[in-house]
């Protein structure tokens, strides 16, 4: 008896899963898009009686473009929407910093104008002897020079006036950090020393 109501079951399942399997007939699917319609294309009733299946078909496939485009609608407005909001906040953003960087700048002004005022003393009388300290000192004027070679490179060095000297490894880099007084100074050295002749290495 229990196999037998097993198989009953088993049957009466079967039969289910068959019925929902099998394609719906014309009817049954003109009353499916015929409710489709009343309830989410806005159809009323009187509209849609008259119809054969064919034309609640071509109503059905029209709505469904429908919504496909306004979905797609939807997307775009949405994305320009979202394109919108974030370039505001950056906008937004944007200022903040902006006007941090204004407000530290004043703030920074403020104290340098504050210390400046500070340390700031008005004297009246024109007579003051003033000790002033040049920005930057020139370096003494050049008054020997020497030629080492070792193996195939000859090195410069240039001696000053106050004992300090300095070497070079290439001509290119001597010229690199005199200036023109200097070179007119080691001409007349070289000139001097030598007259005509090429001068050789020393060593």
């Amino acid at each position: 008896m229990e196999l037998m109501e097993k198989r009953r079951k088993d049957f009466a399942a079967l039969r289910a899963q068959e019925k929902r399997n099998r394609p719906p007939t014309r009817a049954q699917k003109r009353s499916q898009i015929s409710t489709y319609l009343k309830h989410m294309g806005g159809y009323k009733h009187k509209q849609i009686m008259g119809k054969c299946y064919d034309e609640i078909q071509e109503l059905f496939d029209k709505e469904m473009k429908r919504k496909v485009v306004r979905r797609k609608l939807k997307a775009s407005e949405r994305r320009v929407l979202v394109r919108k909001e974030h370039q505001q906040e950056s906008l937004k953003r944007q200022k903040v910093e902006d006007d941090k960087e204004t407000d530290e700048h004043e703030e920074v002004e403020a104290y340098d104008i504050a210390e400046l005022k500070k340390n700031l003393v008005i004297k009246k009388d024109d007579d003051i002897a003033i000790d002033a300290i040049p920005l930057a000192t020139k370096p003494p004027m050049i008054v020997e020079y020497k030629l080492f070679k070792e193996g195939i490179m000859v090195h410069f060095q240039l001696i000053r006036a106050n004992g300090s000297s300095k070497r070079y490894s290439s001509m290119i880099r001597m010229l690199q950090d005199i200036d023109k007084k200097d070179l007119e100074t080691l001409w007349k050295l070289v000139k001097t020393k030598h007259g005509d002749l090429i001068p050789e290495d020393e060593h």
